[in-house]
């Protein structure tokens, strides 16, 4: 069953956090579905990685750049799985209901946003109903993760 992650962010933004959880998943021979919440947040999150870091390329595209299957990181705002990813990353609350075609699940949220901290405990509760095995991190003072739950 499909492994999910809650990453609560408190110090960062999505852009700062999400390129280094790509290279992780890169470097682990993974590919990467990221989904959001339209195609404006799409195209941002594809310009904020091209730009992340200087000693770092994460190649990634979206339907604007097409070639999908080569694409090891897909960045989308439906439901789909052109480049066949193995880890898909939910951001902004969205919501896929195929959940189980992935081996990892994350689930990004802004920590300061009382309505996508409501969104990711009813989805928590209903992960947990439906057996999914669950973990919750926090983003700490330093900007590192800490375990504060799993399920």
């Amino acid at each position: 069953m499909t492994e999910v992650s809650f990453y609560h962010l408190q110090k960062s933004r999505l852009e700062d956090v999400l390129p280094t959880l790509l290279e992780k998943t890169l470097g682990a021979g993974k590919r990467a579905l990221v989904m959001t919440a339209s195609d404006a947040r799409v195209e941002h999150l594809g310009q904020a990685l091209w730009s992340s870091r200087k000693d770092s390329w994460l190649p990634h595209g979206s339907k604007k750049d097409g070639r999908s299957e080569d694409q090891p990181i897909w960045l989308t705002d439906f439901e789909e799985n052109p480049n066949k990813a193995s880890f898909v990353f939910l951001t902004e609350g969205v919501e896929r209901g195929d959940l189980d075609t992935f081996e990892r699940c994350f689930e990004l949220f802004d920590g300061n946003d009382a309505a996508q901290v409501a969104a990711a405990r009813e989805r928590w509760k209903t992960y947990k109903e439906a057996g999914y095995q669950l973990t919750y991190l926090q983003q700490t003072e330093q900007g590192g993760w800490q375990e504060k739950a799993s399920g």
